[in-house]
């Protein structure tokens, strides 16, 4: 545990570098020991330019391919597909299918032939398509990507020690803050309960600070900050949960404390009352992701601005982060077009274009580093937080923890309950589904 602290703290330092400085450095993860060794087989040398070389693979004769891209993404994609079939001559047609929904659609449409040849995904569900078969290998250009990409999302584009994915764009949350109310966003949670004692007014529902309290995914830092994980060897052992370390216990009383300027049951929070409530400035603070940015810009304007999460026992909050990834189908007709179509699609310029359409947060190191992000105030805000970060688990087992940790959280939020014992339970809870025990 302690190399992998190291580990994680040699990373987020390394990343945070990349984003302030002008050096190539690696994002925040729950260690470094899983990252693919790089390959040499067919990849372009002494290269800065991440497409691929017309030498080392080539489309095949006749190919046609079909992509999947969500809605909201669709002005980018239509121009990355224009680019692409200028460069390649292949034709490619596009389907609208939301992320979230595409690892399913591939169960059952790839065997058939019905499915796309690249898909998009969350990290988090590429462990289940690898498991299944589902996807190629991303071995012609396993180095450029490993080479190319923050760490975190290059260990998030891994399965069991294997490449898959082509890192698109990474996803965390941070803490947005309305400057006409707060502007001087607070470092430390000590700080926010310092600005509650001024602010809040609960008889007028007013409070500094509102998250979804029941949420895993919104608490991770209070787990992870002080050596706490949800699996480690970063996130494939099911065999080792990290949620009852004495660490993960220690960040749980800061959260357990909160809920003193946030008197409100987990339940009762959620994204549509937040939303309510920080456009009317109701509450002045939210941890969110950049999902909400769109929403929050158009009623706050030039008031809205990010910042890192408050540290937590004095220590750097860890948050979990989400990376968007292509994926190759492996029951494509056309593997080499289709894999030079995610390589072409998760390029620097590529993620830059993704994200002057829709305000994405790059994986390319160099992207990272372009006056783009940097000066971009909310881009670059979750880029920091994204530099101390860690990588959801990509394993099937991550669907045992939602509900055991979300029952935890609730229990100690509402009811004071004991975080160590309440995390021994649900640790418990958690290994029992994993091993296919049925529940007492």
């Amino acid at each position: 545990m302690k190399l992998k602290k190291l580990l994680v703290l040699v990373a987020a330092m390394s990343l945070m570098l990349s984003i302030t400085a002008c050096g190539s450095k690696n994002n925040t993860a729950n260690g470094g020991n899983n990252v693919p060794a790089p390959t040499t087989e067919n990849t372009p040398e002494n290269t800065t330019e991440p497409a691929p070389a017309d030498t080392a693979l080539v489309p095949e004769e006749g190919a046609e391919l079909l992509i999947w891209d969500s809605k909201d993404e669709i002005k980018f994609t239509n121009e990355i597909v224009k680019r692409f079939e200028e460069k390649y001559g292949v034709k490619v047609k596009i389907e609208e299918v939301a992320p979230t929904d595409q690892v399913g659609r591939l169960t059952t449409d790839g065997p058939s032939g019905l499915a796309a040849d690249v898909i998009i995904t969350p990290h988090d569900k590429m462990g289940e398509a690898a498991n299944s078969g589902l996807v190629l290998a991303n071995d012609v250009f396993a180095e450029e990507t490993t080479k190319n990409n923050t760490e975190a999302s290059i260990i998030a584009s891994t399965y069991d020690g294997v490449l898959y994915g082509y890192p698109r764009a990474a996803e965390t949350y941070a803490l947005f803050y309305n400057k006409s109310l707060v502007p001087t966003p607070p470092t430390s949670f000590e700080e926010v309960i310092e600005f509650a004692k001024t602010f809040n007014d609960t008889k007028k529902k007013k409070y500094a600070l509102m998250w979804e309290a029941g949420n895993m995914y919104y608490n991770y830092p209070f787990i992870a900050t002080g050596g706490g994980y949800l699996f480690g060897d970063n996130g494939t052992n099911k065999d080792d949960i990290g949620v009852a370390k004495d660490g993960a216990i220690e960040g749980l009383k800061v959260f357990q404390s909160l809920n003193a300027i946030l008197p409100i049951k987990a339940g009762d929070i959620n994204p549509d009352i937040k939303r309510g409530l920080f456009g009317t400035g109701d509450i002045a603070m939210d941890i969110n992701g950049p999902w909400e940015v769109a929403g929050y810009k158009e009623v706050l304007g030039d008031n809205l601005a990010i910042a890192p999460i408050p540290t937590i026992n004095g220590k750097t909050a860890i948050s979990f982060s989400g990376m968007k990834i292509y994926v190759v189908n492996s029951f494509t007709k056309y593997p080499n077009a289709s894999k030079l179509f995610a390589e072409f699609a998760s390029s620097k310029e590529a993620q830059l274009l993704l994200n002057e359409t829709v305000g994405s947060v790059p994986t390319n190191l160099e992207a990272l580093e372009s006056d783009q992000i940097k000066n971009d105030p909310i881009v670059s805000g979750f880029a920091v937080q994204a530099a101390n970060s860690q990588p959801m688990p990509s394993i099937p087992e991550i669907g045992n923890t939602w509900a055991p940790m979300g029952a935890a959280l609730t229990e100690i939020w509402n009811n004071n309950a004991d975080p160590k014992a309440t995390m021994d339970n649900a640790l418990k809870q958690i290994t029992d589904l994993n091993n296919g025990v049925a529940a007492e």
